[in-house]
């Protein structure tokens, strides 16, 4: 019983404190409502048009503002406080949600109103995230922010096998409009909850004065640090070959293991249920280290050879949730280092970059895994994935010598 207590402790650490707490529960309401609006308006934009290529473009348009924008995003962050940042972009949020679902509701909805929000939602997430990864630093300091981080990926892992299942309940009883609404509404937890937050128990950081050339400042910066080049170089690798579930999976299902929608339901499971795993790990951690992001990369790797080479379906779908475990892991050890090993005057900068390389190497990463999907099997994109993280972490290996980095330096 000690040692379930200790390791309830550990692994819950970050509660104690009363900011992250509330925003904690603020972001797991806010989370389930941000994925019930995913699914929500690929459904619209499918009822709209019947098009693939629609859908492909309310995509590309949610996430092509960051990688345009995102630097000098990062640039902003630094000059302002993050915590009013995050109050607006929260009910710029909530507003694009809201309007959405009263077009919808009308019957006044076309495809240009939904590309239009969906873009603005995009400009909004080139200072939301970032923002958000920033800021939880000052809640709980630099020596909680793993365990913080990892919670987090916890809540937003889980919003993302809960926000589909009540999407698809609530498109189906009340319609898409109404699952538009309920997310505007699910903005209102993480609101009050930064509103209600005790600004003095913060470990604010004082905003960077503006100057010229400071997204300039902040590239040099990052690629200067060590720990941060190789960190960045790593998820830049693992996100363009390795984070190709959306192409590999429905090919294992269909084609490898002559499957439907539930065999590929199971596997997107399977996966999600070794993210929420791995995240609960990564909280027990209070270190990180470019040596143990490496490993983890390196494992990250061998499980994906693993499960190119299993022989049956219940083998893979174990295999799958090692896949899950390594990559929340990975991801997670390479966010919290990134914000650790940072400046905090530079974070906004550094972590607006770390964003544009982790939500635009998996689009670039995409066509190129299918293709070899296509003509090899659905398999070799576990192989690709495999081979490219164990050699990316064997290139970088030489960099670490043996250094660690506590997790407040």
């Amino acid at each position: 019983m000690a040692l379930v207590g200790d390791w309830r402790r550990r692994t819950f650490s970050s509660l104690t404190d009363p900011n992250y707490r509330a925003y904690f529960l603020g972001s797991a309401v806010s989370v389930s409502g941000t994925w019930m609006q995913r699914v929500a308006q690929d459904w619209l934009v499918l009822q709209l048009t019947h098009s693939g290529v629609a859908l492909g473009t309310a995509s590309a348009l949610q996430f092509a503002p960051v990688l345009f924008l995102g630097a000098w995003g990062g640039a902003v962050i630094d000059r302002v406080d993050r915590r009013r940042l995050l109050l607006l972009t929260q009910l710029l949020s909530a507003l694009l949600a809201a309007v959405l679902g009263l077009v919808t509701a009308t019957g006044l909805v076309t495809l240009w109103m939904v590309y239009a929000l969906t873009l603005g939602l995009g400009v909004v997430t080139v200072f939301d995230s970032p923002a958000r990864q920033t800021f939880v630093a000052e809640m709980v300091g630099t020596d909680k922010v793993i365990n913080a981080q990892s919670l987090y990926s916890t809540v937003h892992n889980g919003g993302r096998l809960v926000g589909p299942a009540l999407a698809g309940i609530v498109i189906g009883w009340l319609g898409v409009a109404a699952a538009f609404g309920i997310n505007a509404l699910s903005f209102v937890a993480m609101i009050v909850a930064l509103a209600s937050m005790d600004v003095g128990a913060l470990r604010r950081v004082p905003p960077t004065p503006r100057a010229p050339r400071q997204i300039r400042e902040g590239m040099a910066y990052l690629w200067g640090q060590a720990e941060l080049r190789v960190s960045l170089l790593l998820v830049a690798v693992v996100g363009v070959f390795g984070q190709n579930f959306r192409v590999v999976l429905p090919l294992l299902a269909q084609e490898t293991y002559r499957g439907g929608a539930r065999s590929y339901g199971y596997l997107t499971a399977a996966l999600g249920l070794g993210a929420v795993i791995g995240a609960l790990g990564s909280a027990t951690r209070s270190r990180s280290s470019l040596r143990g992001l490496l490993l983890t990369c390196l494992a990250f790797g061998g499980v994906n050879l693993l499960a190119a080479a299993t022989p049956s379906f219940a083998l893979a779908l174990a295999a799958i949730v090692g896949i899950g475990v390594t990559n929340i892991v990975f991801n997670t050890v390479a966010r919290t280092l990134m914000v650790i090993a940072s400046d905090p005057p530079m974070r906004g900068r550094v972590m607006a970059l770390y964003n544009i390389v982790f939500l635009g190497s998996t689009p670039i990463g995409g066509p190129l895994v299918g293709w070899a999907c296509q003509e090899w099997g659905a398999r070799s994109g576990f192989v690709i994935a495999g081979l490219t993280a164990a050699v990316a972490a064997a290139a970088m290996a030489g960099t670490v010598r043996g250094e660690r980095f506590p997790a407040n330096p």
